[in-house]
């Protein structure tokens, strides 16, 4: 063979070698697991976050072992590009292949969000910053809109009636407005045409059914005596007496550690004051939960009129149909408070 030929052929080789050591050092880049030991479970990327910041997020979060294959790809695939923000789940099998096709098609883990216990607007958009994207005080600014609410027949005072508690599947990135639609169609979901005709019954709209369900929860959180205090308070609507409910002055005084009301709190000049304004309180006093809500649209039929909490503080009530039998009642739950020496 002669000298040329052998040349030819050594090149051709060498060529062979290093295309084979070129395809392989890229399949290698392309399709290796490249996600670290100590990987976080998901990746948060925020709304109008860019490439460079993405970049950063990953060497912060440790998500990867190499950086640098990560961009070859990154760029290879046009991610830069085509930044999404979200929540996205990291598999500790993930190559970088998958890691940049997950995030640059926006393949979103959608967020278990849930809440309950909620008391007041600012508790809940606390609670919801703290699951999703969105920022509380934009929140609240849109629950305190009562502009906004009319396409959702919600008024600024009303507006936690429109949150059912539950574990919903949400994007981590929604926005406050698209929050609330989503929150919306769960609302008429749960509103179906057996409940709304329940509550037509009792002469009061869905809104209505929900203030009165969050002053029974704060009555009484347990399920089997709610049903119970919900015909005590729809009694007195139906005869036009003024619920006094304590839970409701609790909420005007926003203190609801108080064990023990004095007289001089029942004169506080709040609509929130049931003590002092007849009928429903303008808001809810608390979210309350599906299975109150549905407790007070079957509530118990009886003739009480009245209910003190038992001297025995057991959370429950003793119920009276006459005054005289409220004012034993009551008697002996002052006694129980004074021997315990609870002042407030």
């Amino acid at each position: 063979m002669n000298k040329k030929k052998i040349l030819l052929l050594s090149l051709f080789i060498f060529l062979f070698l290093a295309g084979t050591v070129s395809l392989f050092f890229a399949y290698k880049v392309v399709f290796s697991n490249n996600i670290s030991q100590h990987h976080p479970d998901y990746l948060y990327i925020k709304t109008g976050s860019t490439y460079n910041q993405v970049l950063d997020l990953l060497v912060e979060k440790k998500v990867i072992q190499n950086i640098k294959t990560f961009q070859w790809v990154s760029k290879w695939k046009k991610y830069p590009q085509r930044v999404k923000s979200g929540r996205y789940a990291i598999k500790s099998t993930m190559s970088n292949n998958e890691l940049v096709n997950t995030l640059r098609s926006g393949n979103q883990a959608a967020v278990d969000f849930t809440f309950n216990n909620i008391r007041t607007k600012e508790q809940f958009v606390q609670r919801v910053s703290q699951q999703l994207e969105i920022d509380s005080n934009e929140l609240l600014n849109l629950l305190n809109n009562s502009d906004f609410l009319v396409p959702y027949h919600q008024t600024a005072e009303t507006v936690l009636t429109l949150f059912i508690p539950n574990t919903y599947k949400i994007w981590w990135n929604t926005s406050s407005d698209e929050f609330i639609k989503k929150m919306y169609r769960e609302y008429e979901r749960f509103w179906t045409k057996d409940r709304r005709e329940k509550a037509a019954d009792i002469n009061l709209s869905p809104v209505e059914i929900s203030i009165l369900a969050s002053i029974v929860e704060e009555e009484n959180y347990r399920t089997d005596e709610q049903a119970r205090i919900a015909g005590v308070y729809i009694n007195r609507l139906k005869k036009g007496i003024p619920l006094q409910a304590d839970p409701t002055v609790k909420f005007a005084l926003q203190n609801f550690a108080l064990k023990r009301l004095l007289y001089a709190d029942l004169e506080i000049d709040s609509p929130y004051n049931t003590y002092k304004y007849a009928g429903l309180p303008p808001g809810p006093v608390r979210i309350p939960s599906p299975t109150c809500i549905d407790n007070v649209l079957n509530y118990e039929h009886h003739n009480y009129i009245f209910m003190c909490a038992k001297e025995d503080f057991s959370g429950y009530h003793n119920f009276a149909v006459t005054a005289s039998q409220h004012t034993a009642n009551a008697a002996k739950y002052h006694h129980a408070l004074n021997t315990n020496q609870i002042k407030r």
